[in-house]
């Protein structure tokens, strides 16, 4: 970042977004949007102009990498370059988060927008930067997950992991499987309605998702928390009978009965139902399995491994899937660094060709309390603080595991004890915003004294966009006005 200092560029209604090709104009579209409320005051979206103009260009020569960009702004103009969309579009929200706050306001009348003299070059430091939103404990429609999308781009974050499934409730059609939802979709923590999205409605979020440049990385967990499934289907049941609904918050009491001709086909039918909507990655959990042998889990996560691979998808697990013998390129999601045992079986699995995304549950596991006085959230990872959850670094978080093998960082957000998208967002802000600059920025240009009053100054932006974050003491909030 190079400040120029200088008359700012000071966007008018008249102010023209320059773009061509099809996914320049897409991005250039949500610029002015963002910009305007009106057909007056939205900017035009043309292929060329003479008067002052922001320009987004896409150059596959321009030597920024699949997610990088250059954004340069002076009085006389703006210019967003990227060598692929993706970068194209990370640019843009940097931009927005040089505009000022009040851009946000989507019916506040216009007034000019002066954006700082600035030269960036950027890039993420590491390619997965993620979310996890639990739907199974409690499920969110579908505005919500777009709402939380949404704020996820504004924070250049690209992978939402949705967990689709667990002991309280199935949330995903599965073809051929109607009972899933039937049965398995109607409960939820607490005795509520549950609910399910439809393959339409899943599809659309897979869509909403991809033009945000987020890629959805769907979770069934197997073959543990799988009580839904199991009194949906009594085939999964060593004993044939189906299990009556749970809808508490225990763990690790149910198992799928593995090494049966019922449980493989039900796997089968999963794995494929998930690999028909687009994606790279398909997440099976693995998670807590206290029923079965390790020589029964080791062969069912082998078994389940091979069946996501035969479609052409990674298989991801968390962190217990280090147990088996995984296959050079899975990915193994850790949960638990903190464990001696399991920091050296993930490292093995890491020199047998594995990767890994970091989700420690001592520091971004989002439904965990900011402190003891925390109304929402669990507390059996101890208290993750707004600082606690940025400053740390996830090439010296494990021994053995170099960057490398480091595809980045994910905050998990479990939905024990949340049933509103304004709980998701009281736990996700501001530590997410954490998770998003430990995944794109160097470790070298990362400070918490920095990043703290950064933090600070972001605060008008949630609030223009009535995000219901969290005002850490931690922090030193600017004040909510509009400037």
């Amino acid at each position: 970042v190079e400040w120029r200092g200088g008359a700012p560029f000071v966007v008018t209604p008249t102010t023209p977004i320059v773009a061509t090709g099809a996914e320049a104009r897409r991005i250039g579209r949500g610029l002015a949007a963002l910009i305007g409320n009106t057909v007056d005051t939205t900017p035009q979206i043309v292929e060329a102009a003479t008067e002052p103009a922001i320009a987004l260009r896409i150059d596959p020569g321009a030597g920024h990498g699949p997610e990088g960009y250059a954004l340069e702004v002076a009085a006389s103009g703006v210019e967003v370059v990227a060598s692929a969309p993706a970068g194209l579009f990370y640019g843009v929200q940097t931009l927005r988060q040089l505009l000022p706050a009040r851009v946000e306001y989507g019916a506040a009348l216009f007034r000019p927008l002066p954006i700082p003299a600035v030269r960036i070059a950027d890039a993420p430091r590491f390619a997965w930067r993620g979310m996890m939103l639990d739907v199974a404990r409690h499920f969110f429609g579908v505005p919500d997950v777009e709402r939380v999308i949404d704020l996820m781009a504004l924070h250049k974050l690209n992978r939402l992991h949705l967990h689709l499934s667990d002991d309280q409730g199935w949330r995903i059609e599965v073809p051929g499987r109607p009972e899933l939802t039937r049965v398995g979709g109607r409960t939820q923590v607490g005795g509520g309605p549950g609910g399910f999205y439809t393959t339409e409605e899943y599809a659309g979020l897979v869509a909403y998702a991809a033009e945000r440049f987020i890629t959805v990385v769907p979770e069934i967990d197997l073959p543990g928390h799988t009580n839904a499934a199991l009194a949906s289907i009594p085939e999964l049941n060593c004993d044939g009978r189906a299990r009556a609904p749970y809808t508490g918050t225990n763990v690790g009491f149910s198992a799928v009965c593995v090494g049966t001709p019922a449980t493989d086909a039900f796997v089968a039918d999963v794995v494929a139902a998930l690999a028909a909507f687009p994606g790279d990655m398909i997440h099976l959990g693995g998670d807590e399995v206290k029923e079965l042998s390790a020589a029964e889990f080791a062969t069912f996560v082998e078994g389940a491994q091979r069946v996501v691979e035969a479609t052409g998808r990674t298989f991801v697990g968390w962190d217990d899937v280090s147990a088996a013998a995984l296959t050079p390129g899975a990915v193994v999601q850790v949960w638990r660094p903190q464990v001696p045992a399991v920091a050296r079986r993930v490292a093995q699995a890491v020199a047998e060709g594995a990767s890994v995304v970091l989700s420690p549950s001592d520091r971004i596991y989002l439904d965990i309390k900011y402190d003891a006085d925390t109304v929402l959230g669990l507390t059996w990872a101890g208290l993750n603080g707004v600082r606690d959850a940025y400053d740390w670094d996830p090439a010296a978080l494990l021994a053995g595991v170099p960057e490398a093998a480091v595809l980045g960082v994910e905050g998990p957000l479990w939905a024990e004890t949340l049933s509103t998208v304004s709980d998701i967002e009281f736990m996700s802000f501001p530590r997410l915003a954490g998770v998003a600059e430990i995944g794109w920025t160097p470790q070298t240009a990362r400070s918490w004294t920095g990043y703290r009053a950064r933090l600070g100054a972001f605060g008008p932006r949630w609030a223009a966009l009535g995000v219901s974050f969290y005002r850490s003491p931690e922090v030193d909030w600017a004040p909510d006005g509009v400037e």
